[in-house]
């Protein structure tokens, strides 16, 4: 596909969500920042809440929810940046609202019960205004976590367990009528769903699945997901890592195709413009958004204006 960079030199660039005035609004994982980039490329620090920022969602109050995985380590090599493991000076998973205007950031979660959050990565809003999200989870030098998926309200008063455990959940929708929830999974390759019976509550798949989740696809050779956005004709599109691009992935699995993009760290994706179809997509290790003309219309987000 044919793109055009909108801006570079960004430090491991994810999360993008275009807001009203038409600029792109994403986090630097590397520079614990909130970003916004203008239609002409320039960029405008938001807010700086450290630790590791990695999923962005604009809330019903206009705020950005910001998930943040408490930060990594980093190899950085010829001008190219991945991330590591658990950061030296790892600050905590958690879930952070910023007001775009003034900067400000209030945390809204640490835990969900007892349950500290480890490495929160991927947030959706649904219609109620509450918000689903991945905790990823952290890796070690001998040892990682299991990941979940919770459920919260957005005025920081209910988070609640909504699957457990998972192999390092990442990217995380919603089906076009709000009745599906999807996962993808870093590590494994897999993408899940999992049909909502009420706000934060899914009817769950007996043994053998591990978590409840119905298996949609899972792809062979080395490649691994990171973050989904979903078209309006409910096909979903995974950002993927290695084998560097989009794949466009059926509802019932079983049409997939996969648009290369020119960099293995391919993680984000999110859809702008009139028409919904201009995506814009992070590329992460080179530290770019570019913009590319899709063939199909992206979905709304709730509370997208």
């Amino acid at each position: 596909m044919e793109f055009r960079t909108l801006t570079e030199g960004l430090e491991f660039p994810e999360g993008p969500v275009v807001v009203p005035d038409g600029s792109i609004v994403l986090v630097e994982i590397a520079a614990g920042a909130l970003t916004r980039v203008a239609s002409n490329g320039t960029k405008h620090v938001i807010a700086r809440p450290g630790g590791g920022p990695n999923g962005a969602a604009i809330g019903p109050d206009g705020n950005c929810y910001v998930v943040n995985n408490g930060g990594f380590s980093w190899h950085r090599e010829n001008g190219r940046i991945r991330p590591m493991m658990q950061a030296a000076d790892y600050s905590g998973g958690r879930v952070e609202r910023v007001d775009l205007q003034t900067g400000a950031v209030d945390v809204l979660y640490r835990a969900c019960g007892d349950v500290p959050l480890k490495g929160p990565n991927d947030i959706v809003f649904d219609t109620e205004g509450g918000f689903y999200f991945t905790d990823l989870g952290k890796v070690r030098a001998r040892d990682m976590d299991r990941g979940a998926v919770y459920y919260a309200k957005a005025d920081g008063s209910s988070i609640t367990e909504v699957a457990y455990p998972m192999v390092t959940p990442n990217g995380i929708g919603l089906s076009p009528d709000g009745t599906t929830l999807y996962v993808a999974e870093t590590e494994a390759a897999r993408l899940w769903a999992f049909p909502i019976e009420a706000p934060g509550v899914v009817r769950k798949e007996p043994w053998p699945s591990p978590h409840g989740g119905k298996l949609i696809a899972g792809m062979g050779g080395y490649q691994r997901f990171d973050s989904l956005a979903v078209q309006a004709d409910g096909r979903i599109c995974v950002a993927t890592l290695i084998n560097g691009g989009i794949t466009v992935i059926s509802p019932d699995g079983r049409h997939i195709e996969h648009h290369p993009m020119p960099d293995p760290m391919t993680t984000n994706i999110c859809f702008g413009g009139p028409d919904l179809k201009t995506a814009y997509i992070t590329l992460s290790w080179t530290g770019r958004l570019v913009a590319v003309e899709w063939p199909s219309a992206g979905l709304r987000l709730n509370h997208q204006a």
